[in-house]
């Protein structure tokens, strides 16, 4: 029997245990806001990082929050911040991911009413960005995280989206092609499908994420298709 699904809407077993989630935050200076894009893949990619990381993996510092948050719903809840706040987040045990103009750093996973202080004080709202150009087209070779053309979402929801699609792809990998994307820096775009194309994508047999609609949308919403070129070879 396969797993009860992290993300599927309605409960649950998972919903049964301690509830974790995944916390980011994402740097937006008034002056300098990161784009939109550039910030969902920075934080898919901040994921990855957390997920790979050794202090995540067996004995590590972080392993036992990483698989008592993976036993409970995949929660991820970004955040902003600037100046003073990201100074503050900076200096809690986490990662910083920097892309071309965003900055997100992912913490290891924390209760969901045990957030730190330092975290717990950031805004949710106030993540809108937007593309001061349209994205280039994505690189077909390399992992694409699709969004669901019908469904609106603040960038701060689409970055946890993101962040789940790159989270079950890692999940369906074997170790070795996990290791190629790994060492490779963990490439990945995050585009809008077309909507013929996202038909297509939703029946082709790679991970897709329905959200269970904590936030936003409703819930058994599909968001986002990871479709990792390793998946297809897998089929």
């Amino acid at each position: 029997m396969a797993p009860e699904s992290p993300f599927r809407s309605g409960r649950t077993v998972r919903d049964t245990v301690t509830q974790f989630v995944l916390p980011l935050v994402v740097r937006i200076e008034r002056a300098a806001p990161p784009a939109r894009t550039d910030a969902l893949e920075t934080a898919a990619r901040a994921v990855l990082r957390m997920l790979s990381d050794e202090r995540s993996l067996g004995d590590g510092a972080w392993a036992q929050a990483v698989r008592d948050w993976e036993d409970a719903r995949i929660r991820k809840v970004v955040r902003r911040a600037r100046g003073a706040e990201w100074r503050r987040a900076e200096a809690l045990p986490g990662i910083t991911v920097t892309g071309k103009s965003a900055e997100v750093r992912v913490f290891p996973p924390v209760p969901l009413d045990g957030w730190p202080k330092d975290l717990a004080r950031l805004q949710v709202s106030g993540t809108d960005l937007d593309d001061p150009e349209p994205p280039a087209d994505a690189d077909g070779t390399a992992p694409v995280l699709w969004l669901n053309p019908g469904v609106e979402m603040s960038a701060g929801k689409a970055m946890a989206q993101a962040g789940h699609g790159a989270q079950l792809a890692w999940w369906q990998l074997p170790d070795e092609e996990r290791t190629a994307w790994r060492e490779a820096g963990f490439p990945l775009s995050v585009r809008t499908a077309d909507p013929a194309h996202w038909d297509e994508l939703t029946s082709s047999g790679v991970p897709v994420v329905r959200d269970a609609g904590f936030t936003e949308i409703a819930p058994g919403s599909c968001t986002v298709v990871a479709d990792h070129p390793a998946l297809h070879r897998r089929r």
